[in-house]
């Protein structure tokens, strides 16, 4: 039988020294991403996937699990945050440097998890893994009362060693278990990374489109290919997907294309792909029976593949925020120039990423960099591998 989470030590602290070795970006264990606040005061990962953000951290090599500070005053220091707002900001937990349901982690995770919902937050609270999800998890699971829980299952089907290391039948039973003792959280497959040719094929497709029959929701997305990635593929001899790398993510439009085409249901006007997503927060929302966080409705292709009855949930929480009360709150977070709302988003200058989050979640509208902009129907997502527009 597996061994419950509350029966595991605490993980070892690393020492003040230690942590000063550390990149700084890793050192900093909250960081806010699209999907919400990230607290990440876990580090180290024994899985080695091949394409893993890791890279950008420079702990790569790191694969002993080691935490940087209680769960305790991990809390504390998310819910104390500048960005923090209670039942609004969307929170993810040991996104960037472990995986939350390794066995060294995962009383961590359900510590963190407990101490969110004592303290009555509603806000999402995402956890993603990939790794072995157990039945006496789901009921721990599901204990929470207060926060949304979404467990996203992260499955490529990559079979290359090199690449995946990680046997994907290992996620693609976690998912089964999850979906199978849901009650009160919600569980995702979270197809990811996709790679033309690597796991894009006819009968990687027909594999997702089964296994997403075990899941409330599924998201399908891209790859993360940065020079550090880039890097590792070339001094291990892996096969580089693409001749140039991307500060975003990428997928390509083919790579779309054919997914769509394998989950088209033709006989169904209300489900025309099953409950499919392109975002995160999309799927996440679905499963909750909520609207989108992020706004994405006013990005309307994104919405084209959407479920009808999430659309006019989405339609109806949709709403334009006031132009005034924005500008000054873009102004008081150091924003430059013209604020403007256009009817796909907020466009603002001179603030980086979290900042715009932090208007985006307030808001849900999205929310964009002028100087970035995010092109029609490859919203979010680098050039690469669509045409030139």
């Amino acid at each position: 039988m597996a061994t419950t989470p509350r029966t595991r030590r605490a993980l070892p602290l690393l020492t003040a020294e230690q942590i000063s070795t550390l990149k700084p970006e890793l050192a900093e264990v909250i960081e806010y991403r699209k999907s919400g606040l990230s607290l990440n005061h876990v580090v180290g990962c024994p899985l080695d996937c091949g394409y893993c953000v890791r890279h950008l951290f420079d702990n790569f090599g790191m694969k002993v699990p080691r935490a940087l500070m209680s769960d305790e005053d991990a809390v504390n220091l998310l819910t104390g945050h500048r960005y923090f707002q209670p039942h609004t900001t969307p929170i993810q937990l040991f996104n960037r440097a472990t995986d939350p349901m390794l066995p060294v982690v995962k009383p961590h995770t359900v510590n963190v998890l407990r101490l969110l919902d004592e303290l009555g937050l509603t806000n999402h609270v995402l956890v993603i893994t990939r790794w072995r999800v157990f039945p006496e998890d789901c009921e721990v699971l599901n204990s929470f009362r207060n926060i949304k829980l979404t467990v996203l299952v992260t499955h490529s089907g990559i079979d290359h060693p090199g690449i995946e290391p990680v046997d994907s039948a290992i996620a693609a039973a976690s998912l089964r278990t999850l979906y199978e003792y849901a009650d009160r959280y919600r569980t995702i497959l979270y197809w990811r990374p996709i790679v033309p040719g690597l796991n894009d094929t006819d009968d990687h497709i027909q594999r997702a489109l089964q296994l997403s029959q075990t899941a409330h929701a599924t998201v399908f997305t891209g790859l993360f290919f940065r020079e550090q990635i880039a890097d590792y593929y070339h001094a291990h001899g892996l096969p580089e997907p693409y001749d140039e790398t991307a500060r975003r993510k990428i997928m390509p439009e083919m790579s779309e294309r054919r997914i769509l085409e394998g989950f088209r249901r033709a006989d169904d006007e209300d489900l025309p792909w099953g409950p499919l997503f392109r975002k995160t927060s999309c799927g996440v929302a679905y499963a909750h029976g909520e609207a989108d966080y992020n706004g994405h409705y006013g990005i309307r292709e994104l919405c084209d593949i959407c479920p009808l009855a999430q659309l006019r949930l989405c339609r109806e929480a949709w709403t334009t925020p006031d132009l005034d009360l924005v500008t000054r709150q873009a102004r008081a977070l150091g924003a430059v120039g013209e604020v403007e709302i256009t009817e796909r988003a907020i466009i603002v200058e001179g603030l980086d990423e979290p900042p715009r989050y932090f208007l985006q979640h307030s808001h849900g509208y999205q929310c964009h960099d002028r100087d970035k902009p995010h092109h029609y129907r490859r919203h979010g997502r680098a050039d690469i591998g669509w045409p030139a527009a």
